[in-house]
């Protein structure tokens, strides 16, 4: 799942920020594929206005924001797979989320992939060694996937899985802003 960067007039976001407008620490803590601790108040700029979606990312992280709509998709069908944190969307009034996807699967097909480069020692960042830098024509290995209805995958934690059925619910609720990617 990712944001549909053609719907027309779609709205872009900044990195969620504290209430105060401070930036984050750590901006990437909502997508490493592990449960967090509640961040508390957060809120969320507008980078370029346009029409409100029910999925988008937001700034650096890519940090997935719902609209109730959603989230409560997302609650009914994946509880024990995301956390959801309300947020404040500047110049919105209406409840939006931020989706923390809580489980990270290690089921990409290198073989199935049309390719993949991993991170190495000589790129200068340790943390990544081994990981995966780019992966093309991503394929996962379902035998590897058990009960998670939405999941990252190891090594790219920046791609979101949602199974056939979450999808199909999100695409029954009506979803405007994200679209689907088979993999």
């Amino acid at each position: 799942m990712t944001i549909d960067v053609y719907v027309p007039g779609r709205w872009y976001f900044k990195t969620p920020t504290n209430p105060e407008g401070q930036p984050l620490e750590d901006p990437w803590v909502f997508t490493n594929g592990v449960p967090i601790a509640p961040p508390g108040r957060l809120h969320v700029p507008l980078s370029r206005s346009g029409s409100p979606l029910d999925f988008t990312s937001a700034g650096v992280g890519f940090t997935p924001i719902l609209s109730e709509r959603v989230a409560a998709v997302f609650r009914d069908m994946a509880l024990q797979d995301v956390q959801l944190f309300p947020v404040e969307v500047e110049g919105q009034t209406q409840p939006y989320f931020l989706l923390v996807v809580a489980r990270t699967v290690r089921c990409i097909d290198d073989g199935a992939s049309e390719g993949f480069r991993l991170w190495t020692p000589e790129q200068g960042r340790p943390e990544k060694v081994g990981q995966y830098r780019a992966v093309s024509g991503l394929r996962i290995d379902t035998t590897k996937v058990g009960d998670e209805r939405v999941f990252r995958l190891w090594g790219l934690p920046s791609s979101l899985i949602v199974d056939g059925e979450l999808k199909a619910a999100l695409e029954r609720a009506g979803i405007v802003g994200g679209r689907f990617v088979a993999v």
